[in-house]
C-alpha cells in the first residue's frame, strides 16, 4: 500500500487573515509590510497592489514614491499565530499525523485514512468545508505519496483538490518550471541552471537520467536533485517539537504549614500541569516535586503521571507531596518538575463514554482556552 500525503495550503495567508479581520479590505489594493520604516519591506501583496507594479521585498520608500493608494498593514504576528492554531486544530480531527510548516501550511499523513473515509477527495472537500466554515479561509490541497510532490502541486496547479497518483510522479514535475524543485536553489546548481537555460524540470530529468553527466554538472547536488526531479521524496510526516520539560513552581506569599492552604495550592500546581499534559496529548514517565522550607532546607519525591485529566495528576501531586513533607517547619515554595513526557494516541470507544473527569477536564479546557486560565478553577476538599 502506497502511503498518502496531504499537503493543504491556504495561499496568501496573511492578506486572508487582514481580510477576515476587516471585511472593507476585500477589493482593496493592501501590502503587508515588515515596518513602517523607509528599510522596511513588503512581506505579502495582494492582486490589487501587484497591478500598481508593487512586489514582494520592495522597500517600503519605494511603494510610497509608486503608489498612494495601497493600504499598508504592519505584520500582525499574534493575529496569524492565532489563525494558524485553529486551522491546526481543525486538521487534526482528519488524521493524528500533522506537521505545520509555515503559516497556513500542513503536511498530513493519510495513509491507510481511506478504510476511514469515502475517499481522499471526499475527506479533502470535508477540510476545506470545515476551513471555511469555522475560519473563513479558502484552502487548496496537494494529494501524493511523498511531501515533496504534495507541496508542489499546491502553489502551481489552480484546483482547490489536485491528486498526482502514484507512478505519474515524473510527467507531472515534467512540464514545470524548475524553481520549484528544492535544490534549483542551492547556489551552485542555481547558477548551472541559469547558465545552461534549464528552464523547465524535464530538462533537468533529461539530464540526471545519465548519471555521470549529473555528477559532473552538479557534483554533491547530483543524486538529491535527481531524486527530486522525478519525484522521490523520502522524508516523513513529522508532528511538531514539542519540549520534553514542564516546570511550574509557586512561591508563597506567606511561608506555611496550613494544610488547606498547601492543597490549593497543590491543586493550581496540579492542573496547570495536567492542562498543559492534555494540550500537548502527553503523559509523563518522570514527576518531581520538590518542597522548600523556610529554613532552606529542600525535600523531594518522584513518581508519574499515567493520566492526565486533572483528578489523577491532583492525586498524584498531592501523594508526592505528602510522601516529600516529612518535617514540621513552614514551607515557602512548592516546584513540579515534569519530564520523559511521551506522546499518547487515544483511540476512540465504540461503546464506553468518557468518564465524568474526563469531561469536566475538557470543558475546562475550552474556557481556559478561549479566556485564560485563571479565568476559571474547580473546586475540591481534601
Amino acid at each position: 500500500m502506497h502511503s498518502t500525503v496531504f499537503h493543504l495550503r491556504l495561499r496568501d495567508f496573511e492578506l486572508q487573515a487582514e481580510r477576515r479581520l476587516d471585511a472593507s479590505l476585500q477589493t482593496r489594493p493592501i501590502a503587508i509590510i515588515s515596518s513602517h520604516h523607509q528599510n522596511g519591506t513588503v512581506v505579502s501583496v495582494s492582486k490589487e497592489a501587484e497591478t500598481e507594479g508593487l512586489y514582494r521585498g520592495m522597500k517600503i520608500s519605494l511603494v510610497r514614491r509608486m503608489s498612494h493608494g495601497v493600504r499598508l498593514l504592519p505584520y500582525n504576528g499574534s493575529l496569524y499565530g492565532r489563525l494558524n492554531q485553529y486551522v491546526y486544530a481543525i486538521v487534526r480531527r482528519f488524521t493524528p499525523t500533522v506537521e505545520p510548516s509555515g503559516y497556513g501550511k500542513f503536511y498530513m499523513d493519510m495513509t491507510g485514512m481511506e478504510r476511514v473515509y469515502k475517499s481522499h477527495e471526499q475527506s479533502g472537500l470535508n477540510i476545506f468545508d470545515m476551513v471555511q466554515d469555522q475560519v473563513g479561509l479558502h484552502s487548496f490541497l496537494g494529494i501524493s505519496r511523498n511531501k515533496l510532490v504534495s507541496r508542489i502541486s499546491t502553489s502551481v496547479v489552480p484546483d482547490r483538490i489536485h491528486r498526482v497518483v502514484a507512478g505519474d510522479e515524473s510527467r507531472f514535475l515534467s512540464p514545470l518550471h524548475s524553481p520549484v524543485i528544492p535544490t534549483v536553489h542551492q547556489p551552485p546548481v542555481w547558477k548551472l541552471v541559469k547558465f545552461l537555460i534549464l528552464n523547465q524540470v524535464r530538462q533537468i530529468q533529461s539530464i540526471v537520467d545519465v548519471p555521470d553527466n549529473a555528477r559532473r554538472l552538479f557534483g554533491m547536488y547530483a543524486l538529491p536533485l535527481s531524486r527530486e526531479v522525478r519525484g522521490q521524496d523520502l522524508s516523513m510526516v513529522r508532528p511538531p517539537i514539542l519540549k520534553n520539560h514542564i516546570v511550574e513552581q509557586t512561591v508563597l506569599r506567606e511561608d506555611t504549614n496550613d494544610r488547606i492552604k498547601l492543597w490549593v495550592e497543590i491543586k493550581q500546581l496540579s492542573e496547570q500541569v495536567a492542562f498543559k499534559l492534555r494540550q500537548r496529548s502527553q503523559a509523563a514517565q518522570k514527576v518531581r516535586l520538590e518542597i522548600h522550607y523556610t529554613d532552606g532546607f529542600k525535600y523531594e519525591a518522584k513518581g508519574q503521571f499515567l493520566k492526565h485529566d486533572n483528578a489523577a495528576v491532583m492525586a498524584e501531586t498531592w501523594r508526592l507531596f505528602e510522601k516529600a513533607n516529612t518535617r514540621r517547619n513552614r514551607i515557602r515554595a512548592i516546584i513540579l518538575d515534569v519530564s520523559g513526557v511521551v506522546h499518547t494516541v487515544r483511540q476512540m470507544e465504540l461503546f464506553k463514554k468518557d468518564t465524568e473527569q474526563d469531561r469536566l477536564s475538557s470543558a475546562l479546557d475550552i474556557l481556559r482556552r478561549k479566556f485564560d486560565f485563571s479565568s476559571i478553577q474547580s473546586a475540591h476538599i481534601i
